[in-house]
């Protein structure tokens, strides 16, 4: 630990799912920062490289599709060959479906729960046998606030996040006396390109965002990526098992 900066993941090894834009990104830039080594993975490759042209040298990336559940032991097993004993796992990659609910197919429900609730079990069981062996490791959860209170429209994604916050405190109880500690963010209304676009063309529904989110506006990637640096850290080495709401109070608002 640095004792210069409590925050600090330098030596550290993060891997961070889904990592090439959006909040994945984000995160990866807030860890390159408190100089961790950032793995970032996901689909499309040039995107990887592009985001790891724009973080720098202690940013590299390796292609995979979590749809793919049978070949994650071994992506896992790829992963600490070549870079070595991954300290932090951060399970960011997600994909959502908007439909009526009754429109909502069995096959677009199973899409859904396999890359944002099975892939994160499969990655979470997968990357903590190793971490056991070494009695020290970090997972980190992604939830959303769709797991705390009713959205419309968006039936698989509000079940796979309220299993993964579920989950976050079974894997608490059952890691943390192992050395592995298990936390999970539930971002709020965040400002990225796919959200400003949905509701710069909803007025309505930008207003009823803010009017319930007692800071009044929306919140920043990097606002996502601090709260995961922290409970990276050494800072939060007391804290397992917690749900951390980033929505400026939209939990609480009315």
């Amino acid at each position: 630990m640095n004792s210069d900066n409590v925050f600090s993941l330098e030596g550290k090894a993060a891997v961070i799912t889904g990592g090439g834009k959006g909040l994945g990104f984000a995160i990866a830039r807030a860890y390159v920062r408190q100089k961790a080594n950032v793995i970032i993975t996901g689909r499309n490759e040039k995107q990887l490289q592009d985001a790891c042209r724009e973080l720098g040298e202690n940013c590299y990336y390796a292609v995979f599709d979590l749809n793919h559940l049978s070949k994650i032991p071994s992506f896992v097993e790829s992963l600490e060959n070549k870079f070595g004993p991954v300290d932090i796992l951060v399970n960011n990659a997600g994909i959502n479906m908007k439909k009526e609910f009754q429109d909502v197919t069995n096959e677009d429900y199973s899409e859904v729960i396999r890359i944002n609730q099975q892939a994160v079990f499969v990655l979470s069981r997968e990357f903590s046998k190793r971490m056991i062996s070494r009695k020290s490791g970090n997972i980190i959860m992604i939830s959303s606030m769709a797991a705390q209170y009713g959205i419309p429209k968006v039936i698989a994604y509000t079940a796979s996040k309220a299993a993964v916050e579920g989950m976050t405190q079974a894997m608490a109880v059952e890691l943390s006396p192992l050395g592995i500690r298990v936390n999970c963010i539930a971002p709020g209304f965040i400002e990225t390109d796919m959200s400003s676009k949905a509701l710069n063309s909803d007025p309505e529904r930008k207003q009823k965002v803010l009017s319930r989110t007692p800071l009044r506006r929306l919140g920043k990637p990097e606002d996502i990526g601090h709260a995961a640096v922290y409970l990276a850290s050494d800072a939060a080495c007391f804290v397992t098992g917690v749900v951390l709401p980033v929505d400026g109070g939209n939990a609480i608002g009315f």
